[in-house]
């Protein structure tokens, strides 16, 4: 018994050295791939990961003279502002209303299209019509946002220009808090569904054809094989993507609103992205700005925790 636990630590440093071993022979081996992730970890580390330091002056009053180590701390002093803001529940309002058009209307859109282009079988046309609705995205919302002022304005925009000809009065779409979220989810369609069908086409594709050969044989109709077949095929990936979107549950994007945002709609437009800019930028409250993306962060944490463990709990794969 005495022999057997003196070798124990050796044992111990023994396996250590195994594992260092297989390690080294593993990233030896695998190296091309480890070198061709690389700099996708380095990004993450600069721009995602090292940047997180300055979450501190979330709770000091911070001031750029004095640097992160000298500013005063104030702890959750900016979090009770926050809360306590007239504007707060306005901005929280906003942006779950914007979120929930997006998750209900935006999101299923790709799929949609997806599936219908899928079921195309004429490779040119096929091409063709993926091409088109893929160049939208390599625009940036400047260009959306300036074609649909064009489109949309009441000094000779084609919208109004047809409302009149129609004997109808016309519409101010820019000004109206009433047509911002119609305009802000049509323009996130526009922009961004086709690029969206990437992934779901890529995931058709890996669909086994001998279910849709089976099915045709039982006298399944298209619509059926969708349904039964394609759609189950695609559930995993469906519900992943579903739970990266509900982590940016407050993360709506700053350009495409910001150039939207005006004094007239902005009781209907104003969000957290917009609310940060313009405490922290133009007013220069880095602290309180940084609280509030703060706040942003957790609460997409939470919600993308809490819908993994919901979707495994039904028994899907969920993200981690």
């Amino acid at each position: 018994m005495a022999s057997q636990v003196s070798l124990e630590p050796n044992q111990k440093v023994n396996l250590k050295a195994a594992r260092r071993k297989e390690r080294l022979k593993n990233l030896k081996k695998n190296k091309l791939i480890y070198l061709m992730i690389a700099p996708g970890i380095l990004y993450f580390l600069v721009y995602k990961y090292l940047p997180m330091y300055g979450l501190i002056i979330a709770f000091q009053d911070y001031k750029p003279y004095l640097g992160i180590s000298g500013s005063p701390w104030v702890g959750f002093a900016h979090f009770e502002r926050l809360f306590q803001d007239p504007d707060f529940w306005m901005i929280f309002k906003n942006t779950i209303v914007l979120f929930i058009l997006q998750l209900v209307i935006a999101f299923p859109i790709p799929i949609i299209l997806a599936l219908m282009l899928n079921e195309l079988r004429h490779q040119f046309f096929k091409k063709s019509i993926q091409t088109l609705i893929y160049i939208p995205h390599f625009m940036s919302w400047v260009v959306i946002v300036s074609i649909s002022y064009v489109m949309l304005t009441l000094d000779g925009g084609i919208i109004n220009s047809l409302l009149r000809a129609m004997g109808f009065g016309p519409i101010n779409f820019l000004l109206s808090e009433e047509w911002f979220r119609p305009m802000y989810i049509l323009q996130i369609i526009w922009r961004e569904s086709g690029w969206g069908t990437i992934i779901f086409l890529a995931a058709i594709a890996g669909v086994d054809p001998q279910l849709y050969e089976a099915a045709k044989i039982d006298g399944a109709s298209r619509l059926r094989q969708v349904w039964h077949i394609t759609l189950p095929s695609i559930r995993s990936v469906i519900i992943i993507l579903l739970i990266l979107k509900i982590g940016d549950v407050l993360e709506l994007g700053f350009e495409h609103v910001y150039l939207l945002l005006n004094s007239s709609n902005r009781a209907v437009a104003e969000i957290f992205d917009t609310y940060v800019f313009t405490a922290g930028l133009q007013q220069g409250q880095f602290s309180y700005s940084t609280a509030v993306g703060f706040f942003k962060g957790i609460v997409g944490l939470i919600l993308v925790i809490g819908a993994n463990k919901l979707a495994k709990k039904y028994g899907e794969e969920g993200v981690y």
